[in-house]
Parts: C-alpha cells; structure tokens; sequence
C-alpha cells in the first residue's frame, strides 16, 4: 500500500475528488492547507505572500494502483495547457498497515 498526498490549489479540489471517484478512488481525506513552493510565494508590487492557501489530499491505495491515481490528480489538478507554477506538488509514500477502527480489520 501507498500514501498519495497531493497539494493542489484550492479551486482544483472539486475536480480532482470528482474524477478521483470516477476512476474508483473513493477514498479521499481532504485538509486546508498553507505554504509556498520553488516559487517562493507571491509578489504584487512591495507585498510578498509566502503562504498560500491550498488543498492536501490524502488517498491510500493499492501499489500497483498508484500510477493510475496520480495520473488522475495530475490531469485534473493542472491547469492551462501545460499546467501552471503553483499547480501543486505529489508526494508518495509507503504504508506499513492500515486498520478499521469499528471492526479492527487489517488492509483496505
């Protein structure tokens, strides 16, 4: 099993939980988020924003289904036509075991 967290900008998330149920990743735990990429923040005129509001979404899957969700995310969270600074970021991670707290099984 793995850990997908996917930051996203906020405007994205609706599409992004939409087609993530689509492809049958149902799922999803979703969080406010802030903070600031390579970028480094915002400019306009003498004002910097260096913390900018996004979306963290946090799906658990299968292995050998994580290339089909992150392939989801990346073509719903991107913006234009070959996507935007800012467009987020995705992270992968290992997951050791996961339970049901009302029946206490094991896996998914």
């Amino acid at each position: 099993m793995v850990l997908i967290r996917a930051i996203v900008r906020p405007e994205k998330v609706s599409n992004v939980t939409q087609e993530l149920l689509s492809a049958d990743f149902r799922a999803v735990t979703k969080m406010s988020v802030f903070g600031r990429g390579r970028q480094k923040g915002i400019k306009i005129g003498d004002l910097v924003y260096d913390e900018i509001p996004k979306e963290m979404l946090m799906i658990v899957c299968k292995r050998e289904d994580a290339e089909d969700a992150i392939r989801v995310i990346m073509d719903s969270a991107r913006t234009g036509e070959n996507g935007n600074y800012g467009d987020g970021r995705i992270f992968v991670s290992p997951v050791e075991a996961a339970y049901t707290v009302s029946t206490g099984k094991k896996g998914l």
